[in-house]
């Protein structure tokens, strides 16, 4: 055990939370002991992500020598991946199954085109073949050959490969051949940054255990580079305890470990926003749940149901790209507040998926944008503040933005700047209400049976229109919207996920098998928690089992009450699981139990979020916290609206729209129509009106 990490942080009274996204790094420092809460945003810094934490922490004004414990979420292995910036990645792989991971699964990038390639995550040259064979029954049929991979290291390591991977046919079965090779590359490799496909994912499909495993290594440097540089930092500054690291399943992880499994690291951000939702809504009694966190790149939702986040093993972050480890199950589209609109070839409005960023940003910011965006449409309208944006450099003046508005869309559209605007939000808005639609309808769930909770910068901006276009009666605004993500990452548990793979017709499973493989991935949880530097104050565990019908192929999640359950029951539960998905029951089908799935989650000590908001510097009336009256443009009229400072709210405040709602860290919209509730936690609800 490592010494300077004691197993006492969660003694600690002092947490922060830090999130980097596209735009902004975002902190909350959260202070049991005093009482207070600091929070702060301050621009992300693309080059380098460590910069902006550290950034963060020094405008907070608060030492990291006085925090206990520091939880990140980070975007380094998602924008390495998307922007292919990633390590040299060698593979080692059974003979005649080197192109596996570029054939896929027979689609195309472009399903409607005649053409379309994609470039797989190790090149053709660099995947070398090796004579060893193992059957799918985990019978060998093939011996390794020990001195074709020992020529197969010394090649890739010719070839300039800082990363390795092992991937063999049926591994998940038998892995014995996969360690051996493991055993000799490490012989020679000069580095741990070494990859065996069944040890990140221990189920079937050759292809996405592949694809998984090479995202693993291709990012693996990167994390482990950028982590350690983080502590360095750290740990002149005074910090010198390990810190945790947001996984995508939305758990923690010990920094320490973090980069021997990078690919979970994946979707860590927008994991921590859901986390943060089913953290806050059950403080306040609501158990179903679509959040919405809109940013300043893109905009993510996901579904929440007794309070717990939809996990899947299946996401696929961007074509021929399936990363096939638990995470939680986020759907993301290009459109966030620095998302540009324009008008496409064909002469329709467009927004996005191209976007400002943060450098040069939204034209409002001042840093040289030059075209029109989401959020200078929200400005001209009147629902932002252009005195009061974050991080603007230059000051620009409303009619320069008008002028781009004009000049973008005038003359091919024959809008004149404010009708564009209002289009641009329109369009946004059915952008992404399309979006809340795949992870709700199109599984089955009425998103009139939930509740839109709204974070991120500019998600309370939207929310009301969005919730109105679907249907859903209310819109939780949390006390600190923008900040949100941070919030996620201050509250998060430890969480360990394992998958092992059965694959036989229910029917003909053997229980014990079953049993033995649930025991076996508790084991493991328990001692990965038992590693962590942080001491839970509990210790959960969830089995569930992945089933479907016989000859088909999608998955479907089924949650087990403990592990020893019998034939008929995890029928019974799949069935019941297969229905409520579909709203068919198919008796007749065999059903298939493709593996069984353990989560060991390790309960951090509760963190406080009552002082948000802090009591003190709420005002007795609502007329008291009124900033300022200003014209805002609502479907199509102009509109006198009252502006209010949130802060300065009464704890029970009733506000009839319109009317705008500003903090630190975002702007909240009512609409006319809507009416807006305080609550107890610091909450906004907002009852949304019929559609006019």
């Amino acid at each position: 055990m490592d010494t300077r990490f004691p197993h006492d942080i969660a003694a600690g009274q002092v947490v922060a939370g830090i999130d980097v996204g596209g735009t902004f790094t975002d902190l909350i420092i959260i202070d049991d002991k005093a009482g207070t809460v600091v929070i702060g945003k301050t621009p992300s810094t693309v080059e380098d992500q460590s910069k902006g934490v550290l950034n963060a922490f020094r405008d907070s004004g608060y030492p990291v020598s006085a925090i206990d414990l520091i939880v990140h979420g980070t975007t380094v292995t998602t924008n390495a991946l998307l922007e292919r910036r990633i390590s040299k990645v060698g593979m080692i792989t059974t003979r005649g199954f080197r192109d596996v991971i570029e054939l896929g699964r027979r689609t195309r990038p472009t399903p409607y085109g005649l053409f379309g390639t994609f470039t797989p995550i190790v090149p053709r040259q660099l995947r070398l073949e090796v004579d060893e064979r193992m059957e799918a029954t985990g019978r060998v049929r093939t011996p390794l050959d020990e001195s074709q991979v020992r020529d197969a290291v010394e090649a890739l390591l010719a070839a300039g490969c800082e990363s390795l991977v092992i991937h063999f046919l049926h591994a998940y079965k038998n892995p014995s051949h996969e360690s051996r090779a493991a055993e000799i590359a490490a012989e020679i490799w000069p580095n741990a940054y070494i990859t065996t496909g069944h040890s990140l994912l221990s189920e079937a499909r050759e292809y996405e255990r592949g694809v998984t495993a090479s995202v693993n290594a291709s990012v693996q440097p990167i994390l482990d580079r950028y982590v350690e540089n983080l502590r360095r930092e750290l740990e002149r500054g005074g910090y010198d305890r390990d810190f945790l690291i947001m996984n995508g399943n939305g758990g923690t992880i010990s920094s320490r470990f973090v980069s021997r499994e990078a690919a979970k690291t994946v979707m860590s951000g927008p994991a921590s926003g859901v986390i943060a939702a089913a953290y806050t809504a059950a403080k306040v009694g609501e158990e179903r749940l679509i959040t919405y966190d809109m940013g300043g790149t893109s905009t993510d939702v996901a579904l929440i149901r007794n309070n717990k986040p939809l996990v899947s093993n299946e996401i696929e972050i961007e074509y021929a790209m399936p990363i096939h480890v638990p995470m939680v199950d986020v759907h993301t589209v290009g459109a966030g507040g620095g998302s540009i609109a324009s008008v496409n070839d064909a002469g329709l409005l467009q927004v996005g998926p191209r976007s400002a960023g943060s450098r040069p940003g939204p034209i409002c910011y001042g840093r040289g944008g030059t075209e029109p965006t989401i959020s200078d449409a929200n400005l001209l309208l009147g629902r932002l503040n252009a005195k009061k944006l974050l991080a603007v450099e230059t000051a620009v003046s409303v009619p320069d933005i008008e002028a781009a508005f004009t000049r973008t869309f005038t003359e091919r559209l024959q809008l004149d700047a404010y009708d564009a605007a209002e289009a641009v939000l329109r369009v946004a808005n059915l952008k992404m209400a399309g979006a809340i639609r795949m992870v709700s309808v199109a599984r089955g769930n009425d998103p009139r049976d939930f509740i839109l909770f709204a974070f991120g910068g500019a998600g309370p901006l939207h929310a009301a229109a969005i919730a109105r276009e679907l249907g859903i009666p209310k819109v939780l605004v949390p006390a600190r919207p923008g900040i949100t993500n941070a919030i996620g990452c201050a509250v998060a548990d430890l969480r360990h996920d394992f998958v092992s793979t059965v694959n036989t017709l229910l029917r003909e499973t053997d229980l014990e098998q079953v049993r033995d493989l649930l025991a076996s991935q508790r084991r493991q949880g328990l001692d990965a928690i038992a590693k962590e530097a942080v001491r839970p104050v509990d210790v959960m565990i969830e089995h569930s089992a992945d089933m479907h019908f016989a000859g088909q192929t999608h998955l479907i999640r089924v949650g087990l009450p403990s592990s020893e359950v019998d034939l008929e029951t995890l029928q019974s539960l799949f069935e019941d699981a297969y229905f409520q998905r579909f709203r068919v029951r198919l008796p007749e089908v065999r059903a298939n139990l493709a593996s069984v799935n353990t989560s060991v989650v390790g309960v951090r000590k509760e963190v406080s979020l009552e002082n948000l908001i802090p009591a003190a510097g709420r005002r007795s009336s609502l007329q008291e916290a009124l900033v300022e009256t200003r014209p805002v443009r609502f479907d199509g009229g102009w509109h006198d609206t009252p502006v209010y400072q949130r802060e300065w709210l009464p704890a029970d405040v009733r506000i009839a729209g319109p009317a705008i709602l500003e903090q630190l860290d975002a702007t909240t919209v009512i609409n006319p129509g809507d009416v807006a509730e305080g609550d107890p936690q610091g909450n906004i609800i907002i009852k949304v009106g019929s559609s006019t």
